[in-house]
């Protein structure tokens, strides 16, 4: 019998690898904005905090004074609560005050779902990476009820069991649209490296990949503040996966890229406010601890696929060290085989498609 599909099964943000957050200073210690109300961080920059389904329990939003309004960085996702907890904002410590551009880091549910309705509602343009803003308007635009074979295919390869296919195409496919609003065909493209003003403060954009194609994090220098959404995170890493759209590709090593890319353009002292978690101090601390930690799941996954070859649902135990439900076997599964790609990258792995269809890693 199927099993519901719940908004949860949306929220990708989530790593279901454990990592470190120590060496971090959250200068706001356990204070957060309540519902409907912002919480000032710096001069000129104020959050929102808004209830998402799942462990991750909320997704931050971020408010940069522009001129007569607000730039808003991202939105939350497409649900009525979260409505409900905007409407409230502008007509409390808002009150009177527009968005005047709605800038999206990347393209997951819980942060763009309601950029379109800001930008209706305010009039306001959207600004986002070609890729984010690509792929977004793709899945919106796939209304496919049933669930294509090659998806089935490709979760049976990765060594789903037939049970576990069938609850998932029970849940249909066409869904990304019903927690994301849709967005205006026209969008203003920003691009890593460019620099523009913001309220007379200037930011730089830096792009990082890996989580998402082309995410957008958001550099103040001069004022050390860093808006990174969820290319880094305080007390968990960013889901990193491979789907079925680009099933060679190598996100996690894209990852490691990122990890480098930021710890040179990136000050150290920089404030960083996530996606998710509390604003932080000690970026490099934490982007050092993400990259060994998971160049460590990597040695174990090798040592593991060294006993015998493995499929990739074989590897959740070694990896995520909990418990894997139907509704994150998707994300569990891509994580997975991202893991093991990387391996197949390096030379430390290879993938044999047995004579049931199903993959199996073994090394070298």
């Amino acid at each position: 019998m199927a099993t519901a599909r719940t908004d949860a099964a949306f929220v990708a943000d989530e790593s279901f690898v454990p990592t470190s957050h120590k060496g971090l200073t959250y200068p706001f210690g356990s204070a957060e904005p309540a519902d409907g109300e912002v919480m000032t961080v710096a001069p000129g920059v104020r959050w929102v905090r808004l209830k998402v389904p799942g462990p991750l329990k909320h997704v931050n939003c971020w408010l940069i004074d522009d001129g007569d309004g607000v730039a808003l960085v991202d939105a939350g996702m497409n649900r009525t609560e979260s409505r409900d907890a905007w409407k409230a904002v502008f007509k409390g410590p808002l009150a009177g005050t527009r968005v005047t551009r709605m800038i999206g880091t990347h393209l997951h549910p819980d942060h763009i779902g309601l950029a379109g309705w800001m930008c209706d509602h305010h009039g306001a343009p959207l600004w986002m990476t070609r890729g984010e803003w690509l792929t977004a308007q793709m899945l919106i635009a796939d209304a496919r009820p049933e669930t294509p074979k090659e998806v089935s295919d490709y979760r049976h390869a990765a060594g789903w069991t037939d049970e576990q296919i069938e609850i998932a195409a029970q849940t249909g496919w066409a869904n990304f649209g019903r927690i994301v609003r849709p967005m205006p065909m026209s969008y203003r493209r920003m691009v890593d490296g460019e620099t523009f003003p913001i309220g007379g403060r200037c930011w730089r954009v830096v792009v990082g990949s890996g989580h998402s194609p082309e995410h957008a994090c958001l550099l103040d220098e001069e004022a050390r503040i860093f808006i990174a959404g969820d290319q880094v995170l305080p007390r968990i890493s960013p889901n990193v996966s491979v789907g079925i759209t680009e099933p060679q590709a190598d996100p996690l090593g894209d990852w490691f890229a990122s990890i480098a890319k930021l710890k040179r353009e990136v000050p150290a002292d920089v404030l960083t406010l996530p996606g998710h978690g509390d604003p932080f101090t000690g970026l490099h601390n934490r982007l050092d601890a993400m990259d060994r930690e998971h160049h460590e799941r990597l040695d174990e996954l090798e040592a593991f696929l060294a006993i015998e070859p493995r499929r990739a649902t074989d590897c959740f135990g070694r990896l995520f060290r909990r418990a894997i439900g139907q509704e994150m076997l998707v994300m569990a599964t891509g994580e997975a085989i991202a893991h093991l790609r990387r391996l197949e990258v390096e030379g430390r792995a290879v993938r044999e498609t047995g004579d049931d269809g199903v993959w199996r890693w073994g090394t070298v």
